[in-house]
């Protein structure tokens, strides 16, 4: 699917995507029609504009990320002929997976391919962020070392240390965005409990799944916010004392 102002990029990618056989290319001129066609016909994949004449590419991909649609992961590659840094980054931090600059060439369309395909990346469910890792942004043209020491990554210790900071950063979030904090605990609950599965810890494996079955319930109701609530205390038991001050 094409999220685009000018009808010719929509163009350019079919003509681009025709080898690859059984595209089928949907295009729309506006965010608003652009997120109703995402509802209609599920997309495998997003290109977006960045921000011109009734698309903005950055709240549209916010949009579709903290959606309940079955395309919110989507792999979504923005374009712009407008690639400053301010920009690229900003792209990244509203969860878009790829960014391509315009003119692009069929070079340029393979190498976003590629990546998206080939090299798939971890999904954060955060509050503040949701998407693909931040770490390996744009990287058809990353070529260096991940960036990070906890990236020796999907170490046990990285992904526990993600996952606490995600759930501590939720429940700080269950009054003004409840919806995506549960979502966001929900998803760390499996997350956690696959790390205790791993290094083989009977107590965070109980104390995950203790968090799995209580983040279905209804989080307006007083006797099933505190009953999150004191799961959620459970799991921070198994923070670091380093990770305690950090942001998710």
């Amino acid at each position: 699917m094409v999220v685009d102002p000018n009808p010719a990029t929509g163009r350019l990618l079919a003509e681009h995507l025709r080898p690859l056989g059984g595209v089928q290319i949907f295009s729309a001129t506006t965010a608003e029609k652009g997120y109703a066609m995402a509802r209609a016909v599920e997309p495998q994949l997003i290109f977006v504009e960045h921000a011109q004449n009734g698309v903005d590419g950055l709240a549209f991909t916010r949009k579709l990320r903290r959606s309940d649609l079955l395309c919110r992961e989507v792999p979504v590659i923005m374009c712009t002929a407008d690639a400053t840094a301010e920009t690229i980054y900003g792209a990244r931090d509203a969860g878009v997976h790829e960014f391509m600059r315009k003119p692009f060439n069929l070079k340029d369309l393979e190498r976003r391919l590629e990546a998206v395909t080939l090299k798939p990346r971890g999904w954060v469910e955060a509050v503040g962020y949701v998407g693909p890792d931040r770490r390996r942004f744009n990287s058809a043209d990353y070529k260096g070392p991940r960036k990070r020491e906890a990236d020796q990554a999907g170490t046990p210790a990285a992904r526990l240390s993600q996952a606490l900071r995600i759930v501590k950063s939720a429940a700080q979030a269950l009054d003004t965005d409840p919806a995506q904090a549960r979502r966001a605990l929900a998803a760390q609950a499996v997350e956690l409990r696959r790390v205790g599965e791993a290094v083989k810890d009977a107590r965070l494996i109980q104390a995950a799944a203790a968090l799995e079955s209580c983040t279905g319930a209804d989080l307006a109701g007083r006797g099933g916010r505190a009953e999150l609530v004191k799961r959620i205390d459970a799991l921070m038991g198994f923070m670091s004392p380093e990770d305690a001050g950090r942001a998710a």
